[in-house]
């Protein structure tokens, strides 16, 4: 069983306190889903695991693993794996990209050009409207349009592509099996039935938690380009979700309101921290036009890596859409003088440009 590659990656999705940066420093460190599995209990030491993951490792519970592959055996189900070429590029390049995605509908959505809708699960009506206007008009421009199936914005989100005969994809904080909120699962069927997707990173099962949600949100920003966000308080989830894009070296485009609405202060926080206001969709193209080009070249061609071990590392960090110095400090433990004498190489040798508005894009 623990020779067929999937199997091992289930359980390495399952072993328990291992969240996705620690799973990462397992496979950096033994170079395969199955070579994790694969070693003696020594060659554990020292990487800080608990008691419970260490004796997954010793002895991973296979019979979750046969459960998930009875959920993947069933049409319209799949897996994509970090080490999977279809694995969504933007994506793999954040700072703690997910193990696993485990999809419902066509993945190959993924690996399109998005656009986050986010906000108020309480939105007023034209914050509804004004959600189902923008993701309409972003659908009809060729985007993606990518949410957490919530109610309010995200929901208006999702209808507006719909509307406008464009897939969707939608992000969850459970398990992908599970549609949260219920009332949403005609919403979720419409989805699938669109020709879009629902992903999650947590296997079949998980329930909705509350740890769950802020995990999700960095999948958001992560598989898109930019975040828009349309109606939200001072402490909405949604600022989570566009403060990490604006971590990934994502765009951020925030509507904004009146000042005595308080679901408008939330988006003028945002624009006050240098997320771009918002009146149109025209706005959010313009922007996005210089960097949609960087997503065509998602399909990574066999290039010459660079000989530079510091500035290779450096580069496996670096998305196609403008990751930012900082980004690149948190990542790689590098200082920024550092960091930016290797940018300098790695843009002579092609593999990164600069991008607008600050940042670099891989190229190749």
């Amino acid at each position: 069983m623990t020779g067929v590659p999937l199997h091992c990656w289930l359980a390495l999705v399952r072993l328990p306190g291992v969240g996705p940066r620690r799973a990462a420093s397992l496979l950096d460190r033994f170079g395969s889903a199955g070579a994790v599995f694969a070693r003696p209990r020594a060659d554990y030491d020292g990487l800080r695991l608990s008691e419970d993951a260490l004796d997954h490792l010793m002895r991973p519970r296979w019979e979750e693993v046969e459960a998930d592959l009875a959920w993947l055996a069933q049409p319209g189900h799949g897996c994509l794996t970090l080490h999977d070429r279809e694995y969504p590029a933007l994506l793999r390049h954040i700072a703690d990209p997910p193990v696993a995605l485990f999809t419902r509908g066509d993945a190959a959505v993924l690996r399109c050009k998005q656009i986050a809708i986010v906000g108020s699960r309480n939105p007023t009506a034209t914050g509804q409207r004004t959600a189902r206007r923008f993701a309409a008009a972003l659908a009809r421009a060729g985007l993606v349009v990518t949410s957490g199936l919530a109610a309010g914005i995200d929901a208006a989100g999702h209808e507006g592509a719909l509307e406008a005969g464009g897939p969707t994809v939608a992000v969850f904080g459970c398990g992908p099996d599970r549609i949260y909120p219920p009332r949403h699962r005609a919403l979720a069927d419409a989805i699938i039935a669109s020709g879009g997707v629902l992903v999650s990173e947590f296997p079949p099962g998980t329930p909705p938690s509350r740890e769950g949600f802020p995990r999700r949100n960095r999948i958001i920003s992560g598989l898109s380009l930019g975040v828009l966000v349309v109606e939200a308080a001072l402490k909405s989830g949604s600022l989570i979700t566009a403060r990490q894009a604006m971590e990934q070296g994502r765009e951020v485009f925030a509507i904004p309101g009146s000042i005595l609405d308080p679901l408008a202060r939330g988006c003028h926080a945002l624009i006050r921290e240098g997320g771009k206001l918002v009146e149109s969709v025209p706005d959010i193209l313009e922007d996005l036009g210089a960097l949609a080009g960087f997503v065509d070249h998602q399909e990574e061609s066999a290039v010459v890596p660079p000989a530079d071990a510091e500035a290779a590392r450096i580069l496996a960090h670096i998305a196609y859409a403008p990751t930012s110095v900082d980004t690149l400090v948190a990542a790689t433990g590098y200082t920024a003088n550092l960091i930016a004498s290797k940018l300098v190489l790695l843009e002579m040798e092609g593999h990164v440009a600069a991008a607008p508005g600050g940042g670099y894009c891989r190229v190749k």
